[in-house]
């Protein structure tokens, strides 16, 4: 695939490719040169509500289709992405400006996320419960109806596809609001599900300028059709979503930002510590929600980790990954986000933070950079930066090492180092964060293990089992004696 020619993308309702009804488009430009990369269908308000209402539509044959055909399809589907695998792999290096690497490990997660899904399509179970009565008294898990998912375009592939196939396999039909970063990339995760063989309408995709964003959301929403609502992306836009979502008492799942912690404690294994950092901090230039975007070093190991540190982050390869794929750090997403960046590089100077490897971006690049020395007062302590550069926070022992991790307030994803088993599982115990990983790095995803985070990090979870609670109702029946006696 090359990049001469704009890719296209469309709106799919009821398994069809179709243009916005008033013939409105969108272009995703590259970050750092602004030429168009893919040319978007535009949705309208009365395209959105066309998507939703032919989900409505398709929800009863969807609910009552059985385990044995929701499972065949998703693992189809896995297979399908498989062999597009190149095909993906270019369409969002090129609209994200991702490293190869970084999409084909989207096509390997996301395809994980197909199979474990389809695993999970004969375990909607309930229980039965005893009672005084002698009734028959259980509980049953019942699809909700259409869900409304929204993901965003840095981990294009896995974050779309969670947000569909979970509700898929529990019997739900779905809209899915594709990024308008990722127009094209997000449509190929629809087309490997139709060509598996979903139904008409059981999932449709849209896509809309982004000025037009809260009016085709809000409509969604609005919908009485629509009973469930999923969105990864800023806490400001969850936020929004969730108070739309409120007023018509609609649940909603949200996975929101972070500014991740990795906890370097004095009996720490320096080297893997560092590891953990680099991979941790500069996968993706940063641009991911579980980014390590804090390291907090205690000062008996703090000279020997960050000479290590900026030693093995001064050696990443920078560049445009299209044209060179052996680059590991590419542009951000926006090129505004560079004097954005600046300004917190020159905020921490100006009070006493020091560069301890890198510098300032230019436009969308950026070279990976470490600031040392990092205190409250800065506004990298505490803002979600979203690109190549990470904060170095002293503290002296145990106890501070803590208090500065949860001196946020975001709680998505965390990481502490130690030797000491006990003590670095109470460390975790301790961080408010949704998930923590003990001699590990902060970026962290497994299929069958709950995600999701606390705080202004959102709520509820995606992957493993706990998906059931988010996207079906859970029902009690009682089977009782109609000749059964009451009292008044």
């Amino acid at each position: 695939m090359t990049t001469a020619q704009p890719m296209q993308s469309q709106l799919i309702i009821d398994n069809e490719k179709r243009p916005a009804s008033n013939g409105a488009t969108f272009d995703r430009l590259h970050a750092q040169d602004g030429h168009v990369v893919t040319t978007g269908a535009a949705a309208s308000v009365e395209d959105a509500i066309a998507a939703v209402e032919s989900c409505a539509k398709a929800f009863p044959g969807w609910a009552q289709t059985g385990p044995t055909e929701r499972r065949r399809i998703l693992l189809k589907a896995a297979d399908l992405l498989e062999q597009r695998a190149e095909e993906f792999i270019a369409t969002m290096t090129a609209e994200v400006s991702a490293a190869p690497d970084w999409s084909g490990f989207n096509v390997f997660l996301t395809t994980q996320v197909l199979r474990e899904a389809a695993s999970m399509a004969s375990q909607l179970i309930g229980e039965t419960m005893p009672n005084d009565r002698g009734v028959l008294s259980m509980t049953v898990r019942q699809p909700a109806g259409v869900v409304l998912s929204m993901a965003p375009w840095n981990a294009a592939g896995v974050l779309g596809m969670r947000s569909i196939a979970y509700p898929l396999v529990c019997g739900n039909p779905v809209v899915f609001r594709a990024s308008e970063g990722s127009p094209r990339t997000h449509e190929m995760l629809v087309e490997v599900l139709i060509d598996a063989g979903l139904p008409a309408g059981v999932v449709n995709f849209i896509t809309n300028r982004p000025e037009d964003s809260d009016q085709v959301v809000e409509a969604m929403i609005e919908h009485p059709a629509v009973r469930r609502v999923n969105f990864t992306g800023s806490t400001k836009v969850g936020r929004i979503i969730a108070e739309k979502a409120a007023r018509n008492l609609t649940p909603v799942l949200l996975e929101l930002g972070g500014k991740a912690p990795l906890v370097v404690l004095d009996d720490a294994n320096v080297d893997g510590a560092v590891n953990a950092a680099v991979f941790g901090a500069f996968m993706y230039q940063g641009q991911i929600c579980m980014s390590t975007e804090r390291i907090i070093l205690d000062e008996k190991i703090a000279d020997e980790f960050v000479e290590k540190f900026t030693a093995r982050v001064a050696e990443l390869k920078t560049g445009d990954p299209i044209k060179d794929p052996s680059v590991q750090i590419g542009y951000v997403y926006h090129s505004g986000n560079g004097e954005r960046i600046n300004a917190m590089i020159d905020d921490a100077v100006a009070k006493g933070g020091t560069i301890a490897v890198g510098g300032h971006a230019d436009g969308a690049a950026h070279r990976p950079t470490v600031i040392d020395h990092v205190t409250p007062d800065m506004q990298i302590y505490s803002e979600e930066t979203f690109a190549p550069i990470t904060a170095i926070i002293r503290v002296n022992g145990y106890d501070e090492a803590i208090e500065k991790a949860n001196d946020t307030e975001y709680g998505l994803a965390a990481a502490v180092h130690g030797t000491d088993s006990f003590r670095t599982f109470q460390a975790a115990m301790s961080i408010d964060a949704g998930h923590v990983h003990i001699n590990g790095a902060t970026v962290q995803n497994d299929a069958n293990a709950p995600y999701g985070g606390m705080k202004s990090s959102g709520y509820g979870r995606f992957d493993g089992r706990t998906v059931y609670r988010e996207f079906t109702e859970e029902k009690w029946i009682t089977i009782e004696d109609p000749k059964q006696q009451y009292v008044l």
